[in-house]
Formats: C-alpha cells, structure tokens, sequence
C-alpha cells in the first residue's frame, strides 16, 4: 500500500509540472484601466469650492466600509500614527450567516495585528478541527497546532459581534475617525482619485479627501467596478438556521456533511447556539414564504444531517428563522489607480465553504501595513500606485491558496450523477480519512497555517491518483481506466481554470514579477 502512495506523489508531481507548464505557455492579457470610468467615480476640478486642511485633505487615509476589513484596517493604520477616516453605511451591529468562522492562520495575523482580544467577550468558541461525514461514515481532521501557543486554534463567533468588538478598538484610537454615511462615489481629478462624495446619516452631501482611499464596501460593493474588472460568480446560495442547545458530535469543531446535492456545514457560534449552513446550488432557492424551503430542509436535508443533530436540526426549521445568502466568488483583478485601493471583498471572493475569507483580509491587511509602514508621505499618488503594485504580488501565495482550495473543493464535495465525479468524491473522502500526511496536509492548507500553492497542486492531484489507483486495483478493466482517465480530466478540469484565474505566475513564482522586488519611494 505504500508503494502506491509513492508511485501517487510520483505521477502527481509530473503531472502538476507538466500541466502547469501549459498554463504559463498562455500569458495572461493585462489588464489596463478602462478609457471610461463608471458612474462610480465623479470627475471634479481642481478647486471645487471645498474646505480643505493645508496639505489638500481632511486625512490620510479614507477607508469606505467597516467590516472585518475595515475596521481591522483603520485599527492597524491608526496604530501607526495614520490619521484614518471610515465611512461605514451602517454602524449598528450587523446580523450575517456568514463571516462566522476565522480559522487558525487568520487568528495569528489577528494576533499580528493587536486585535485577539476582539473574540474575547462574545462568547466565542474554540475550533480545533472539521468532522467529515458522508454515508454514515465519519473521520476527524485536527488543526496541527502542536507547534503554537495553546491559545491558539479557530474562532468561530456571531459576525457582529466581533464586527463591533474592531469597531469599538479602532474608534478608540484619536486618529481614527468613524463616521456613518453612505459613499455614493469616489472623487476623480486628472486621473487620480482624491476623495470620495457621501451622504451622511442625517442627509447632508459632503465630500471628504485622503491621498489614498482604500474601498473596503464588502461583497455588495458599488464602487469596484471604476477600480476592477469584476467577476463575480455565484454558484451557489447558503439556507442559514441556528440551532440551540445542540451538542455536535465532536465538540469544538466544525461538521462537513458530504449530502446530495451539495454540502451542509455545522458549527458553534456561542456557548449555546450552532450555526447551520445548507448549501443549494444555483442562484435560486425554495420558497421560504410559502413554505417550500420549510419542506425542503425537513424532507431532503434532514435524513442526512447525524443522527445526534435531526431533532436540533428539525426545531430549528420549525422555529422559522430561515436566512438566505448569495455565495459569491470573484478574483482579484485590479486596475491599478492612482489614490485609491481595493481590499477584501471588494477586491476578492472565494466559496465560503472553508471559512477562508477573514483569513485572506486579515494577511492582506498585514502585507498592506508593511508596505506603509516607511512611507511618511502618502502624497504622490502616481509614484504610491506603482509601488503598491507589489502589494498585489506579496498578497497572491497566501490569498490564491485559501481562493483555488474554496473553489475545487466545492466543486469536489457537490455530488454528481457522473460516475468519475463519484469516485473523486469518495477518494478525496477516504484520502482525507488516512490520517497523517493525508489529513494534516490539507487540513493545514484549509486552515491557513502553511498557505503554499505547491503543496495544495500535490495534495489536490494526489486525491486523483489515490482515486485511480483505487479503480485499478487489483484487476484494472476497461470501462475502470476509462473511469480513471476521466477522474483525472475532471480533476484538472476544477483546479486548473480557478488557478489561471488567480494569476500562474503570481501565485507560483512570484519572486520573477519585477513588482515583488519594489523599493519604498523614500523622498
């Protein structure tokens, strides 16, 4: 049997090389900034009649949004003396579904940032791993955390609250000022990007002015479009329930059902409650107000949910307080822009099923402090763009990894007639169920404490390989290496068009983009 494994991560590593190669054959096509802004961005002159402070802005940074992104942001720039305005469209504590779980790489940059007492008061619990289940068979996937503080590990928690608990650091900061009012367009001169136009919350049209403007308006956002080539796919929508007084099957840790059509997630957001997320393919869902989502969950989802679940499960449907939500996914395609920059969901989406998404903001916050921190001077816009075009490199291994995992492994858990989809399915199922390598290599890459883009190519055509192996063993027929071949087109088919996508040569081989090597404009 090992010999098998061997002779997998052999033809794995060949395979990857030479598919690999094909893609870099095919240059991706710049992207330049369109000829034509969108009615996101508002041309003003020079002097517009606004009272501005000696140096021609009100601060240095305007953040639009305070999200997890955001409010984190302005924490982190405000800690080091940048005098930061945010605009948020609404400072009342959000209520999500989604944004619930940070896992164990995204806790460390929060510990970077100064910002780990933000899941302390909330009732937020420890997440040590994921249970696997599928056809009444189940494995348990441990975050390898044997090597860090015993602190650390996931959180998951109620989004707002921990939304609030960054709100409330980063307001405390004198520097920082947080307003409520709604961006309605960011403001052009000559090219660059000065300000933004908003409304406040009692109605007035002001206009406020930064030598940089970082959009961070989320996933709904309406300023990306003059900033970015949007996009934006959705696969999917998440049905969200909570559950009360639910004792999962592995305490502290995530659940994956591996149902048909698509998976269900399990997971505790407080001392009492757990977070179910239901995934329906495609864009449209069951009915909840006449009662088809209802009958939905209670006749196809329920038989499969754990037995130690259905009743919670089956309250909980009963109760009524059935949320939907849009999964989204969007690659980073930046127009570079003088004044302006775009940062988390705005910027860039992945598949919510791995719980990524705050643990690629937070990385890109800290790749973005650093490349801020010797700069004194924010105000030559043109030379500040070209510089922080080395952001957009620094970010990509860390951020590609988390995007291409969410993606394939989607597409790999949604069940499928198709017979080789079946058979990748299981194999990735029983791969994961080996232990050792097999789990804690992956697991390590979905928790985003070793975020290496080889090691997620290998691991990810390793399931194929162990999938073939397992049809060509111990007779081989046939209608089995037809099966077989087709895995591994299939295989290649999921991951490779997400990692063009994300950018080969970004991703792989960042150090050979000359931006990755971009000195501080010192002046």
């Amino acid at each position: 049997m090992a010999d098998s494994y061997v002779w997998g991560w052999i033809l794995c590593s060949v395979m990857t090389l030479v598919a690999l190669c094909g893609v870099v054959l095919k240059r991706r096509k710049g992207n330049g900034i369109p000829a034509t802004r969108t009615e996101s961005v508002k041309s003003v002159p020079a002097s517009n009649g606004e009272c501005r402070s000696a140096d021609g802005s009100d601060a240095d940074v305007i953040i639009v949004g305070a999200g997890v992104a955001g409010s984190a942001l302005a924490h982190t720039l405000g800690k080091d003396g940048r005098r930061v305005h945010v605009i948020e469209r609404d400072l009342t504590e959000p209520d999500r579904i989604v944004g619930e779980l940070l896992q164990p790489g995204g806790y460390l940059k929060l510990i970077e940032l100064g910002l780990e007492d933000c899941v302390e008061e909330i009732d937020a619990q420890h997440v040590f791993g994921y249970a696997l289940f599928k056809d009444g068979k189940h494995a348990r996937l441990s975050y390898p955390l044997e090597k860090f503080h015993s602190d650390v590990s996931g959180r998951s928690f109620h989004n707002g609250r921990f939304i609030q608990r960054m709100r409330e650091k980063s307001a405390s900061l004198p520097n920082v000022c947080l307003e409520q009012g709604t961006v309605t367009s960011l403001i052009e001169e000559k090219g660059t990007i000065r300000g933004v136009q908003y409304k406040t919350k009692d109605g007035r049209e002001l206009t406020a002015f930064a030598p940089l403007t970082i959009v961070c308006d989320g996933c709904f956002s309406n300023l990306r479009r003059s900033l970015c080539n949007p996009k934006v796919d959705v696969p999917s929508c998440f049905v969200g329930l909570v559950l009360e007084n639910c004792h999962l099957p592995y305490s502290n840790h995530g659940h994956v059902i591996l149902a048909d059509p698509s998976p269900i997630l399990f997971y505790p957001i407080s001392s009492t409650e757990v977070r179910c997320l239901v995934d329906v393919p495609g864009q449209k869902v069951p009915s909840i107000a006449n009662g088809e989502m209802a009958n939905y969950l209670k006749t196809v989802v329920a038989p499969q949910v754990p037995p130690e679940i259905y009743d919670s499960f089956v309250a909980a449907v009963d109760k009524g307080n059935i949320r939907t939500m849009p999964n989204r996914s969007m690659p980073a395609a930046p127009y570079p822009t003088p004044g302006a920059l775009l940062m988390g969901d705005a910027f860039n989406m992945r598949h919510p099923l791995t719980g990524g998404g705050m643990t690629v903001a937070l990385s890109d916050i800290v790749v973005l402090r650093d490349l801020l921190r010797p700069l004194r001077d924010l105000n030559d816009a043109p030379t500040l763009c070209k510089y922080l075009e080395s952001f957009y490199t620094l970010r990509k291994p860390v951020a590609s990894t988390i995007n291409t995992l969410a993606g394939a492994l989607y597409k790999v858990f949604c069940a499928s007639p198709d017979q080789a989809r079946k058979e990748m399915r299981q194999a990735c199922f029983d791969y994961l169920s080996l232990g050792g390598v097999f789990s804690t290599g992956p697991i390590s890459l979905l928790s985003g404490l070793n975020p290496r883009p080889l090691s997620l190519v290998l691991h990810f055509f390793a399931v194929a390989i162990y999938g073939v192996g397992r049809l060509l063993l111990p007779f081989p027929s046939p209608n089995r290496i037809w099966i077989g071949a087709r895995l591994i087109s299939g295989a290649s088919g999921i991951i490779l068009p997400i990692i063009k996508a994300e950018g080969v040569r970004q991703m792989f081989f960042p150090a050979t983009v000359p931006a990755y090597y971009r000195a501080p404009p010192f002046k």
